[in-house]
C-alpha cells in the first residue's frame, strides 16, 4: 500500500509488511543470455468458486445480507491472482516476495551479482539471492535501491551525490534522476533480470521498479524535497522520468508489462503540471501500473488515465476496456495491480473493516486489476471469504471471460477533487454532482432514462472510513416515485455479451420499504418480491435470460419496478452468466 500524500504518509506503511521476507525459485548463472520472446509461465490457480450461484428456478430466492457467489464454471483469469510477502496457499495467496537490496547483491561496480549476501531494508531481513530463488513456487520481485543504505557506496563515491531528504520512515535517499546513479541502476536491473535469468524464469510474475524511495514505492516525498533544496526543475526531473520508462521498456522487451511503475496518476507533485500524467505515460510505453491505497475507495482512485478511467459529465466513472492495460490485444503479459491490506493496520482504523474491505475490492476490479497484494490477516480474508473468493475469480478478466457484469449503487465523495480542484488537465471539467461519483460499476451501467431518473438514497451512509479524506458514503439508489420514478434501469456493456443467455439476476435491496418490486426483462418480468421491513440489506436472485442491445424503454437491458407506496433502495446489480462463454 502506499500512502501517496502527506495525510495519509505519516507513519501509514509502519506496519505494512511486517510479514516478513520470503524467497524464490531457481535463476540462472551469471552471464546467461537474455529472456526469450514469449516467457512460459508456470501453473497458476485453476480451482474454482469457493461458493457456487443456484439456480432458483420460477421462483426468486431472497437471502440476507450481499450475495457473491459465483457459477461453477468460473475460473481466475490467467496472469492474476493474490500476491504477498509470503505464500499461503489456504487463502489462495501463491506468490511470495523475493527482495533483495543494491547494495547486497552488487557491492562492487565490475564484478557479479553477489547470491549469497543478506542485508536489511525496510526493517525486514533479506535472505541471499539464491536462497529466495531455490524456494519453490511463483514470485514477484523487489530491488531497494534508492536509501542511502540500500545503494553500494561506490555509487556514492563514483556519482558524486548525496542525499536529498529523509522520508516519514526515517530513511535517507540518493537522488534516483541522477544521470550516473540511474545508468549505474540500471546495469543491474539488467544483470538481475536478464543475466541472471529471471525474466525467462517461468515462476517470476512482475517486478516493482524503478526501485526507489519508502517501501520502494515511487511517491514524491524525495521529488519535492529535491526541489525545495534548488536540486531539480522540472524539465530535467520529467527528461529523466521519460529516459528511465524507454530504458525500462526496452530491457523488458516483449515482458515489459511484468516491470510495475509503482507511481500514480496525479501524484503530489511540487509542480502540479506535467507529472501528472507521468504515470499513464509509463503504461503507454508498455509498462505495469500498481495503485497502493485502493483502501480508500473513494479518493484520488477516479480520473486515472494510467487504468484508462475518467469521470464522466453524468458523474459515472467509464473505463475503456480498448485502453485497459491489461487487455492488450497482442496478449502481452501486463500487470495493473493494487495493494488492498491497511484496513485496521498501516496507521488505519477502519470504522467498519469489512465494509472498508468489500468497496476497496469493487474498485479494484473497476478498474480492471488482474493483481492484488494482501496479507491474509490484516485483509480479513477469514471474514470476508465469499467476497475475497468473488474477487480472486474477478480480477484479470476481461468482458468477454467474466462470469458477471455488476453495478454497486451510490454516490461516493472524491474529496481530492473538491479541496485540489486546480490539478491539469483534468481540473476544470465539470460532472454532475461533483465531487461525488455515481456508483461503481463493471460492464453493466445504471442508466437514467424517463421513469428510472434514480435519487440518492440516505439508508446506509457512511463518513470518513477508513479516512477522512475518503469522505462520504452514500450507499444505494432509490425510486423517486413522487416525481414519477418507480424504476431503476441498466445497460449492459455489448462487450459482455452479444446474445440471450441464461443469467441469475441478483439484486440486493434495502429491506425497509412497503409493497414489492420485479424485474423487467426483454421477454417479460419475473414474480414480485416483497418487502418485510427488517431493515437489512437482501439480496433477491431472478433467473432470467438476457437479451442485450436495449429493446426496454430508454435503450435500456434491465429494469427493477417498484410497486405500492414510498420509496425503495437497491445497493447492487450483478447478472451472471450461467454458462461459460468458452
Amino acid at each position: 500500500m502506499t500512502p501517496h500524500h502527506v495525510g495519509a504518509a505519516i507513519g501509514a506503511l509502519v506496519a505494512a509488511m511486517l510479514v516478513g521476507c520470503s524467497q524464490t525459485p531457481p535463476i540462472a548463472a551469471a552471464g546467461s543470455s537474455a529472456a526469450p520472446a514469449t516467457s512460459p509461465v508456470a501453473p497458476a490457480d485453476t480451482s474454482g468458486p469457493r461458493f457456487i450461484a443456484t439456480d432458483p428456478g420460477a421462483t426468486p430466492k431472497v437471502r440476507r445480507g450481499l450475495d457473491w457467489t459465483m457459477p461453477a464454471w468460473a475460473r481466475p483469469a490467467e496472469f492474476s491472482g493474490f500476491y504477498s510477502e509470503e505464500a499461503s496457499p489456504t487463502d489462495k495467496v501463491l506468490v511470495r516476495s523475493v527482495d533483495v537490496s543494491w547494495r547486497q547483491i552488487q557491492p562492487t561496480e565490475n564484478g557479479p551479482l553477489d547470491l549469497n549476501s543478506t542485508a536489511d531494508a525496510q526493517g525486514l531481513f533479506l535472505d541471499g539471492l539464491k536462497a529466495q530463488l531455490d524456494a519453490p513456487g511463483p514470485y514477484w520481485l523487489r530491488m531497494f535501491s534508492s536509501g542511502v543504505d540500500w545503494a553500494p557506496t561506490w555509487v556514492v563515491d563514483k556519482c558524486h551525490v548525496r542525499p536529498v531528504g529523509t522520508d516519514y520512515d526515517g530513511q535517507q535517499h540518493l537522488p534516483i534522476w541522477n544521470d550516473c546513479v540511474w545508468t549505474e541502476l540500471l546495469k543491474t536491473w539488467r544483470r538481475l533480470l536478464v543475466d541472471q535469468g529471471i525474466l525467462a524464469d517461468p515462476d517470476f510474475r512482475f517486478a516493482y521498479v524503478p526501485g526507489a524511495f519508502t517501501w520502494s514505492e515511487f511517491d514524491y516525498e524525495m521529488v519535492a524535497a529535491a526541489v525545495r533544496k534548488g536540486d531539480l526543475t522540472q524539465s530535467d526531473y520529467v527528461a529523466w522520468f521519460h529516459r528511465m520508462v524507454n530504458d525500462l521498456a526496452a530491457l523488458g522487451g516483449d515482458q515489459r508489462g511484468q516491470l510495475v511503475f509503482t507511481g500514480e496518476d496525479y501524484p503530489w507533485g511540487p509542480w502540479n503540471d506535467q507529472e501528472n500524467l507521468l504515470a499513464a505515460s509509463a503504461v503507454e510505453a508498455g509498462l505495469g501500473i500498481r495503485d497502493g491505497i485502493t483502501e480508500e475507495f473513494n479518493f484520488h482512485l477516479n480520473e486515472t488515465p494510467a487504468y484508462a478511467a475518467s469521470v464522466q459529465p453524468n458523474g459515472h466513472l467509464a473505463v475503456d476496456d480498448d485502453a485497459a492495460p491489461h487487455l492488450s490485444p497482442s496478449g502481452a503479459k501486463v500487470v495493473v495491480g493494487t495493494e488492498n491490506e491497511c484496513y485496521v493496520d498501516c496507521g488505519y482504523a477502519a470504522h467498519n473493516p469489512r465494509y472498508v474491505v468489500r468497496m476497496s475490492n469493487l474498485k479494484a476490479l473497476q478498474l480492471r486489476m488482474n493483481w492484488v497484494y494482501v496479507v491474509p490477516g490484516q485483509s480479513l480474508m477469514d471474514s470476508e471469504p465469499e467476497n475475497w473468493d468473488f474477487v480472486r475469480l474477478s480480477m484479470g478478466q476481461r468482458p468477454q471471460t467474466s462470469p458477471d457484469a455488476w453495478a454497486v449503487l451510490r454516490d461516493g465523495e472524491d474529496t481530492y477533487w473538491r479541496d485540489a480542484p486546480d490539478d491539469p488537465p483534468f481540473d476544470t471539467r465539470p460532472w454532475k454532482g461533483k465531487p461525488f461519483v455515481r456508483n461503481i460499476e463493471r460492464w453493466l451501467t445504471q442508466v437514467d432514462a424517463p421513469g428510472a431518473i434514480a435519487r440518492r438514497s440516505a439508508v446506509d451512509v457512511h463518513k470518513g472510513d477508513p479516512t477522512k479524506e475518503n469522505g462520504i458514503s452514500y450507499e444505494g439508489l432509490s425510486t423517486d416515485v413522487r416525481r414519477g420514478n418507480r424504476d431503476l434501469a441498466f445497460r449492459l456493456d455489448p462487450a459482455f455479451s452479444t446474445g440471450q443467455m441464461a443469467a441469475l439476476v441478483k439484486v440486493t435491496f434495502w429491506d425497509r420499504a412497503h409493497g414489492s418490486f420485479d424485474l423487467t426483462y426483454a421477454e417479460g418480468r419475473t414474480a414480485k418480491v416483497r418487502f418485510h421491513g427488517t431493515r437489512r440489506w437482501k439480496t433477491a436472485t431472478f433467473s432470467v435470460p438476457v437479451t442485450p442491445g436495449g429493446q426496454l424503454p430508454g435503450g435500456t437491458d434491465l429494469r427493477l419496478h417498484k410497486f405500492g407506496p414510498g420509496d425503495a433502495s437497491f445497493w447492487m446489480v450483478r447478472v451472471i452468466r450461467m454458462q461459460s462463454p468458452s
